[in-house]
């Protein structure tokens, strides 16, 4: 029995763009409370990636960029620099001092670097770059959080209302089930019927399941199986939040828009993922919605509505946010 390749990059950007201000009272709860929230937040994801694009960027996952707001002194906006790093790197400390100078010298603004390091390896642990020459000494120190520490602490995540608790727990059981499908299976089961015991709302229930879907893939087989679980699961506790169908559809949608990407270029593909999603879903899919979808070009776009594509309640929703994404972009 074949295991998918693990994906951890679409599940952790999904998590951060969607709850960015649990995972910093998570992981980084100093910077967490010197945020003045009521001011708003912004990505800057473009402008991060054209402050990087010359960079070796190394084995990530992702990073992310935010301009906040700090609840001291007036008109005190900052950057917040997230990077999550897939496996170990040697250079990884030296490009988060890169970024973070190169970040600085384009704002002219301070910039709080901060590193999840969700490797498997549990003595690599950089926090710092530095280098001394003839009395000089540039550098950078910065937090670091270690997933693989959370192994000790698996009963606080499982209280935990914070939707990363649940994040982490995702991230190291497909850590340690790699190619273990069964074991997933039994893990990816209680991952998911725990989302319902937490008190969570239905919007939130849909978004986390599709974090966990997304990370722990498996075989078709097993797959199938987890659905039925899941569709009598559901059945006894009159919760048909994550319905059959629909699990299928973002399964089928994103596997179809990766397969003609391939053959066809990304952006093509990204476009047949949204399609194909939004068909599994409503059925028809009306020709404005279409053509808006052919008029856009740029990647991340077309991935955050691959997003909406599986999670918007209605095609007025979706609609919504592509006039919202395009106006962004």
């Amino acid at each position: 029995m074949t295991q998918p390749s693990d994906d951890y990059d679409s599940p952790w950007k999904e998590a951060l763009e969607r709850y960015l201000l649990p995972f910093l009272e998570f992981f980084f709860p100093v910077a967490y409370h010197d945020v003045d929230w009521s001011q708003g937040y912004e990505f800057l994801d473009k402008e991060l990636q054209q402050v990087v694009r010359d960079a070796e960027l190394g084995r990530r996952i992702v990073d992310k960029l935010v301009s906040v707001w700090r609840k001291a002194g007036t008109n005190t906006w900052v950057l917040i620099h997230i990077e999550v790093q897939a496996q170990a790197d040697d250079d990884f400390p030296r490009r988060m001092y890169t970024y973070t100078y190169r970040l600085f010298d384009r704002f002219d603004r301070e910039v709080a670097s901060f590193a999840v390091l969700g490797d498997a390896e549990p003595g690599w642990r950089p926090d710092r770059f530095e280098y001394e020459l003839w009395g000089c000494r540039p550098g950078l120190q910065f937090p670091v959080v270690k997933l693989l520490d959370y192994e000790g602490r698996w009963a606080e995540l499982e209280q935990s209302a914070n939707p990363f608790a649940v994040l982490v727990m995702a991230h190291l059981r497909t850590q340690a089930t790699r190619g273990q499908p069964e074991t997933r299976l039994e893990w990816k089961l209680r991952l998911t019927q725990a989302l319902y015991e937490r008190g969570y709302t239905q919007d939130d229930i849909l978004q986390l399941y599709r974090v966990i879907d997304w990370m722990m893939r498996l075989p078709e087989e097993l797959a199938n199986r987890f659905d039925d679980a899941m569709e009598q699961y559901e059945a006894t506790k009159q919760m048909p939040y994550v319905t059959h169908i629909e699990r299928r559809g973002i399964e089928q949608g994103i596997e179809q828009g990766i397969e003609r990407g391939i053959e066809r270029g990304v952006i093509k593909g990204l476009r047949e993922a949204v399609l194909t999603s939004l068909e599994a879903r409503f059925q028809r899919v009306p020709e404005q919605i279409r053509a808006s979808l052919d008029a856009i070009e740029d990647a991340n776009t077309l991935r955050s509505l691959i997003t909406q594509a599986v999670s918007s309640p209605s095609l007025d929703q979706f609609e919504k946010a592509l006039r919202s994404d395009r106006t962004s972009a």
